[in-house]
């Protein structure tokens, strides 16, 4: 069955439809409990076991461009248990991208799983069988969500906003040479300013029944 990624502009909804197309489908969530688990079925060792989310990527700074290069905190994994155990460890940027193309690669083996961020529609974009989406609203109404969500001031919310979309979109560029916002990346861009959490939903599960007609022909 088709693999979905979502790809999505930070307060427009898209995890909360990625985990509501999972429940719908019976898909796995790509999240820290399921990159250890494929990660260890790959062979990938615990200490490798990393996660860089494209919204809180650093962006270079002068020094950074001027070396070309630097390390950044990830996420790490000691145990591959359900339950592993995380710590943030400083790590080149470059060698931990690549520890989650291999496990993203490896879930898409896998099948039947929805990958929110961390650049999935760049890494399978020539992969078969993959759904590629992307979830965006108007600016006002996703710092609104944010206040309300993370009880912050309207001013906080909207520097969030701005500050997770210019990660997201640096990260892109930098480690997969892509533009977060090309349109001819994705089968579906979904406005969750016109379309209720469900409808983006049933958005999705209908254009996931066309390309499995597709692929059958």
């Amino acid at each position: 069955m088709p693999v979905i990624t979502i790809s999505r502009q930070y307060g427009s909804g898209g995890d909360t439809i990625g985990k509501r197309v999972c429940e719908a489908l019976g898909y796995s969530y790509f999240d820290k409990n399921l990159m250890a688990r494929v990660a260890s079925e790959a062979g990938i060792s615990e200490s490798d076991i990393v996660d860089l989310p494209e919204h809180t990527y650093k962006m270079r700074g002068f020094f950074d461009k001027l070396f070309g290069r630097r390390r950044s905190a990830v996420e790490a994994w000691t145990s591959v248990t359900t339950q592993p155990t995380m710590s943030v460890e400083t790590l080149d940027e470059a060698h931990s991208v690549s520890l989650i193309k291999n496990t993203i690669i490896e879930a898409y083996k896998h099948d039947n799983v929805v990958i929110v961020g961390r650049g999935g529609q760049a890494i399978l974009r020539e992969q078969p069988g993959v759904l590629h989406v992307r979830i965006i609203a108007p600016l006002g109404a996703r710092v609104l969500r944010v206040q309300t969500a993370e009880n912050v001031s309207l001013d906080e919310a909207t520097a969030r906003v701005k500050h997770r979309d210019e990660a997201a979109a640096a990260y892109l560029e930098r480690f997969h040479d892509v533009d977060w916002d090309n349109p001819l990346l994705y089968h579906l861009i979904i406005n969750t300013g016109k379309w209720e959490t469900e409808d983006a939903v049933q958005i999705i599960l209908n254009a996931l029944v066309h390309l499995r007609m597709i692929a059958n022909q």
